[in-house]
């Protein structure tokens, strides 16, 4: 089976970003499939492609992956008419692709929702079967956010929604939530799967030595946040909560904040007008030396803004990535997550914008015997979403898909 991949902001492991598309991608070619990945130039990401554009795009073989790379250079740091521009861009000339290239099925994963156009073209003009992957719901979500204010913007995501759903011959949802919300717009449940992100625990359990920067001591208690500084992470709750721990003179507790966004200027600001010395900042590093990291950690930080379609609708890289390394998690909003970390004892749960008590769980941490065995809860827990299980659960899906539509 040939598979047509389109994922505009993928990555290989060499990158600061998610990686699930790259080890997706590679366990169907070890299954016998061929896999051509059509992306985009991804602020943080690396396809591993390092040949001059050619009209605006560049090909290649990596690891096994025929890779397309289009010059749409995409940032967190962009503003939403910039951002909007380059989803345009990119889901255009992919459609293009989609409609030449041979393949015998089509996959498209989001974000953004218009990853499904190249989908729905190649479904209704070339018959292809088109699997549709949808990592968070949309528009319902930058609604939520209040991104999307304008009610016609609206009107045209959800009929873009509607109709990549429908024409996909199966979906793959990466929540509970997601898959909810798949199932509202009329959907068989019998087309979705649900599907999360996966442990890298290779990766995560490898026996490099771990390390940690500049302002963080060996005796510090270290909490790690490893994403996106945007809107939708909240981080202002961590600085709230390095307050509290600054006027408690709780200064042996560091948090490290580590990746880039549209909000990060912001925040380095605020830390400084406020003299918060146990926050520390740092760019974005790649997964490897996220793993090595991860073993001089205490506790991983889970963090996101209040807003209700969080709850069961993300299923955010870092917390696996925490679990995968055997690092408790510290989660500041109610949901799947939250309860998965309270099932199996492997961290603390605070409810969200209550700045005191996340301190008061940041302490609690610091001064948890029982700390350790959170961690090797996370470990356990991390057996459950193993990537091997979750690519072979893809995989499968994938040659359903074909065969089902044949």
């Amino acid at each position: 089976m040939k598979v047509l991949y389109f994922h505009q902001h993928f990555s290989t492991p060499k990158g600061s970003v998610g990686i699930r598309s790259y080890q997706l991608a590679r366990r169907l070619i070890s299954e016998g499939h061929s896999v051509t990945m059509v992306c985009g130039s991804y602020g943080g990401g690396e396809t591993g492609l390092t040949t001059e554009f050619q009209n605006g795009r560049r090909r290649g073989s990596i690891d096994g992956i025929d890779v397309i790379e289009f010059d749409l250079s995409y940032s967190n740091a962009h503003g939403f008419l910039r951002r909007t521009l380059t989803f345009l861009r990119f889901s255009l000339r992919s459609t293009w692709v989609a409609l030449k290239e041979p393949c015998d099925l089509v996959f498209a994963t989001t974000t953004p929702l218009t990853a499904g156009i190249p989908g729905i073209a190649a479904r209704w003009l070339r018959r292809k079967p088109f699997v549709f992957e949808v990592r968070d719901l949309w528009p319902e979500l930058p609604r939520a956010m209040n991104v999307i204010k304008n009610p016609l913007v609206y009107r045209l995501l959800a009929l873009l929604e509607w109709a990549s759903y429908k024409s996909a011959t199966r979906l793959v949802g990466l929540s509970p939530g997601i898959v909810e919300g798949i199932r509202k717009l009329d959907i068989s449940s019998a087309s979705i799967r649900m599907i999360p992100n996966g442990c890298d625990i290779d990766i995560f359990s490898s026996p490099a030595e771990g390390w940690r920067p500049p302002g963080i001591q060996a005796d510090d208690f270290l909490a790690v946040f490893a994403g996106t500084h945007g809107i939708a992470n909240g981080l202002d709750a961590v600085l709230d909560a390095a307050k509290v721990l600054k006027d408690r003179n709780a200064l042996h507790i560091k948090i490290l904040l580590i990746g880039d966004g549209k909000l990060k200027p912001a925040l380095l600001e605020r830390a400084r007008s406020e003299q918060l010395t146990n926050v520390v900042f740092h760019d974005p590093i790649s997964k490897s030396s996220l793993a090595r990291l991860l073993k001089s950690t205490d506790l991983g930080l889970q963090v996101l803004a209040n807003i209700p379609a969080f709850y069961y609708g993300t299923s955010p890289n870092k917390f696996f990535d925490y679990i995968a390394a055997g690092v408790p998690v510290l989660n500041n909003y109610p949901g799947w997550l939250a309860q998965m970390i309270q099932q199996h004892d492997c961290g603390y749960v605070v409810p969200p914008e209550q700045p005191r008590a996340f301190a008061e769980a940041l302490i609690t941490a610091a001064e948890d015997a029982s700390l350790t065995g959170k961690g090797l809860n996370a470990r356990g827990l991390a057996n459950d979403f193993e990537r091997n299980l979750m690519a072979s659960q893809f995989v499968e899906w994938l040659e359903g898909a074909y065969e089902e539509d044949f």
